[in-house]
Order: structure tokens, then C-alpha cells, then sequence
């Protein structure tokens, strides 16, 4: 229960206490963002010391996992900053983008599970009984747990899509469709004694734009995600066909667009694959 109770403050603090703005200039923010991971780790620390380990050391059971998890957290932070700069890895490079995100997370989810192997008496090597035993779990881990997938299939997904897809330019983000008319005026006979029929014909395309709400769109995805992952748990396979049906007549004229509609199954697929292996680790774990 600690470690997820900690792993879930560090999804809290990463992706719900971090704003836009301060994931743009994170070096100017850096302590701000510092100050969330110690007060929430605090927070889950302190509660655990006083109901577990009252009769043990402040230092081992609280300050040294606190300090060794936020400190490795700026470090790891730091480090990263540093080596964007370095390798002078651009937005447009979201491959690369994606790949260090990722291992990012990999590295603070390490780190955590370090932290209750050399302060919190937890054993790592135990931890693979977490997924094969998961009816062992309990109520509070398992509700634990839930919010932990909640969180990845929303937040952290819709993350990491964004990060693989890059920005959208703003052509295809206001792009409606296009529209071609045809008007065609015809005469009898030419003039001047030609015979035959003479025909004009003219013709208009119109590309429609119009401007969308971005959080609009960051919602349809967050619940696209947990329906997936839910229909995933149940089994319900065929229903998922359904969500991909609606999203693609929602954004059927857009489809005319070739970039639009690359664009589009991109991020459908990515987020349908992102929310059935969620789905699955759930099941998996919880029955």
C-alpha cells in the first residue's frame, strides 16, 4: 500500500499539480514543481510513519525515503533539462520525445521502489506476487491501484499522445472541409452562323475552417481512453468498434484531407492501444 500510495503522489505532482506553463520553462520552475513532490510525499510518508512505524526512527522510516526520493527527483529533472539542451532534440522530433519521456518515468518509478527497499523494509523481490496474485490485494490496494490506471489512461496518455503527435498545424486544426460547386451555362448556336452548342463552365472549391476547443478535445480522449479500458476489462471487445465508428463520423468531412485523416489514425490508434493494454493490466490484476 505505501508504494502505490507513493507512486501515486508522483503521478499527482507530475501530472496534475505541473501546469502547461510550467512544463514550457521547467528550469524556472523547477522549484515550484520540487515543492509539490515533497509536500505530497510528505504527506503520504508522515501518515504511514505515524500509523506503521511509530515506533521506529523518524529518519529511516520518514526524512531519509523523503529526502532520497525529492532530491533524486531534482536530479533526474536537472538531468534531463541538461541533455535536451544538449542534444538539441526539437518539438518536431517526437519520436525521440516520446522515448525520453518514457524512460523518464521508468527511471522515477525506480527510484521509488528503491526507496522502500533501503528505508521502508519493503522487498522488491516480491513485488512480481502484485500481479500474479492479485486477488491478495486487498480493498485499499486495489482501490489504490484503479486510481494509478485512472490516472495513466487519462493523463499520462493523453500526454504522451501529444508528445507523438506534435503539434497540430493550423490548417488541419481548423480544417472542416472543402466543397466544390459547378456551374455550367450552355448556348444553342455559336454566333456568327457556327453551329453546335457552346458551354462555360465554372468551377469553385471552398476549404471551411473554424476554430475548436482544444479542451474539448483533450476530454473526448480522456473518456474515449477509460471506455476502452473498461470495455477491455469486461471482455467487450466488439463494443470498442463502436467509439472508433462515432469518432470517425464525427470528423467525417475532415477525412477528405489526407494529413487530417494520417493525424487522425495516429492518435486513435495509439489511444485504443494505450487504453485495451490498461485494460488488460487491470483485469489481470484485480481477478
Amino acid at each position: 500500500m505505501l508504494l502505490l500510495s507513493l507512486i501515486l503522489a508522483h503521478l499527482i505532482a507530475d501530472f496534475y499539480l505541473q501546469t502547461d506553463e510550467m512544463v514550457l520553462d521547467k528550469m524556472k520552475n523547477i522549484k515550484k514543481h520540487m515543492s509539490h513532490h515533497f509536500l505530497l510525499n510528505l504527506l503520504v510518508l508522515t501518515v504511514f510513519y505515524l500509523v506503521s512505524f511509530k515506533e521506529m526512527s523518524v529518519f529511516s522510516r520518514l526524512v531519509f525515503p523523503l529526502v532520497f526520493i525529492v532530491s533524486s527527483h531534482f536530479l533526474i529533472d536537472i538531468l534531463k533539462i541538461r541533455l535536451f539542451d544538449t542534444l538539441k532534440i526539437s518539438h518536431e522530433e517526437n519520436l525521440k520525445r516520446a522515448s525520453f519521456f518514457l524512460i523518464d518515468q521508468l527511471i522515477h518509478l525506480v527510484l521509488i521502489l528503491l526507496a522502500g527497499q533501503l528505508f521502508l523494509g519493503v522487498k522488491l523481490a516480491g513485488i512480481h506476487e502484485f500481479f500474479l496474485y492479485g486477488k491478495e490485494l486487498g480493498t485499499i490496494n486495489s482501490v489504490l491501484f484503479i486510481f494509478i490506471v485512472i490516472i495513466l489512461a487519462t493523463s499520462v496518455s493523453g500526454h504522451l499522445i501529444k508528445i507523438i503527435l506534435g503539434s497540430l498545424p493550423n490548417q488541419l486544426l481548423t480544417f472542416e472541409g472543402k466543397y466544390t460547386f459547378k456551374n455550367e451555362r450552355q448556348e444553342a448556336q455559336f454566333a456568327n452562323n457556327h453551329s453546335g452548342n457552346r458551354a462555360l463552365t465554372e468551377e469553385y472549391n471552398y476549404t471551411i475552417f473554424s476554430k475548436h476547443d482544444l479542451s474539448r478535445g483533450k476530454l473526448i480522449g480522456y473518456i474515449e481512453r477509460l471506455l476502452v479500458l473498461v470495455l477491455t476489462f469486461y471482455s467487450a471487445y466488439p463494443a470498442i468498434g463502436f467509439i472508433v465508428a462515432a469518432k470517425s463520423i464525427a470528423r467525417f468531412k475532415q477525412m477528405d484531407d489526407r494529413n487530417w485523416a494520417e493525424y487522425f489514425l495516429l492518435g486513435t490508434l495509439t489511444s485504443m492501444f494505450i487504453g485495451i493494454t490498461l485494460g488488460i493490466l487491470l483485469r489481470e490484476v484485480l481477478t
